[in-house]
C-alpha cells in the first residue's frame, strides 16, 4: 500500500487513478485532483511528511 501524499488516504499501487514520478519515486493518487494539486507543487506535500 502507498498513501496519496495529499489526502493521505492508503491507495493500492494496482489500483491507483493516477500516479506522478518526482525525483525517482512514483507517487500514487485517490483521485485525478490529488495528483494535479501535487504536480503544481511536490515539494509543499513531501515537506508535510
Amino acid at each position: 500500500m502507498a498513501i496519496d501524499p495529499v489526502c493521505k488516504m492508503d491507495i493500492d499501487e494496482k489500483t491507483a487513478v493516477a500516479t506522478s514520478d518526482y525525483k525517482g519515486k512514483k507517487y500514487y493518487f485517490c483521485a485525478v485532483g490529488c495528483k494535479l494539486s501535487f504536480d503544481k507543487d511536490p515539494e509543499q506535500y513531501l515537506a508535510a511528511k
